[in-house]
């Protein structure tokens, strides 16, 4: 596919500095681009590879003054990284356009199902009585969607994405492959024999508008009621959220980390990887964790960053870790 460089400056806001004829096929790195290529400049450890790449076209902020000629045609945006990220939105639409409709014979989808327009089922897939689909949404090969599941339109499963019975996708969901959305939450009860007895979980997951959930991630049903990801969560591959958990809107995990259940996230908190939050807890909005914190209190401030295990105040933190990193070195 081909798109010219005024195209793209309309899609993206910007202005045409050179040819606006200029056609690219692709995106790549600065240090890496090619004639065909468009690359964008915003970071100024790549300064030098401005002046030597040779992509056709290149992205670059408004107020950015050149140093020397460039042969590349330009396009002048108030934010490099934002019309970047709005280019590759673009050029994924369209490749995913190209899927729309198609419907395999080696797919099961119920009679009962309810499928909107333009969608794509792969083979293999399965969607199971009164499911419903919105329309434009991408089911891949091997996916399983179960009874009653509400999926909103424009949402992209990805290969072996399991979603359980009554569960509930808003609009413009991506979900990668393999993860499982509904599965049971981790409830057992001891009993007098040492033994524990399975407490069934009857509860559903709701996901909201914009979200992404990575590859190999799991997001448990509620024991009752709801497991809740609010409209604009983005969560890594392989992550844990157990049931009854509430993310606030917004917010983004990195991989490896853990929720444990009942446990309720603010809104447009920052969780670094391997992070993980004990149960039956409350993090205020805007909380930021560092990679490999514990947490196993509270959080009721909003605009708290902690780190550690368990979790200290980061000024703490840093002020301690100066002490107990050089324990030792004297002896």
């Amino acid at each position: 596919m081909e798109l010219t460089a005024q195209t793209i400056a309309n899609h993206v806001g910007g202005i045409v500095v050179g040819n606006p004829q200029e056609k690219v096929r692709s995106v790549a790195k600065i240090e890496q681009g090619k004639p065909g290529n468009i690359c964008f400049y915003a970071n100024p450890k790549y300064e030098n590879y401005l002046y030597t790449c040779r992509a056709s076209v290149i992205l670059l902020n408004k107020d950015y003054e050149l140093r020397e000629p460039i042969s590349a045609t330009l396009i002048r945006v108030d934010n490099a990284y934002e019309a970047v990220a709005s280019l590759l939105g673009l050029l994924n639409a369209m490749k995913s356009s190209q899927r729309r409709g198609w419907r395999f014979r080696r797919n099961s989808v119920s009679w009962f199902a309810r499928i909107g327009k333009g969608c794509y089922i792969g083979e293999y897939a399965w969607v199971g009585r009164k499911a419903r689909v919105g329309k434009n949404t991408q089911i891949h090969p091997s996916c399983y969607v179960g009874d009653r599941v509400q999926i909103g339109e424009n949402c992209i499963l990805y290969p072996g994405v399991k979603i359980y019975a009554d569960c509930k996708i808003g609009n413009n969901v991506i979900i990668h492959a393999n993860a499982v959305i509904g599965s049971d939450g981790f409830g057992f009860a001891p009993t007098e024999d040492g033994t524990y007895k399975k407490i069934p979980q009857t509860g559903i997951v709701v996901i909201g508008d914009d979200c992404e959930i990575g590859a190999n991630t799991v997001v448990d049903r509620a024991t009752m009621g709801e497991t809740v990801v609010e409209s604009g969560v983005k969560l890594d591959n392989l992550i844990q959220i157990a049931h009854n958990v509430v993310i606030g809107s917004n917010t983004v995990i990195a991989a490896q980390s853990g929720i444990a259940g009942s446990t309720k996230i603010g809104k447009n908190c920052i969780f670094g990887g391997q992070v993980g939050v004990a149960g039956h807890l409350t993090v205020a909005d805007r909380t930021s964790l560092g990679a490999k914190t514990g947490v196993i209190g509270n959080v009721r401030k909003p605009d708290t960053a902690l780190m550690g295990s368990p979790a200290l105040d980061l000024h703490n933190y840093m002020r301690s870790y100066a002490i107990f990193k050089n324990l030792g070195k004297n002896q």
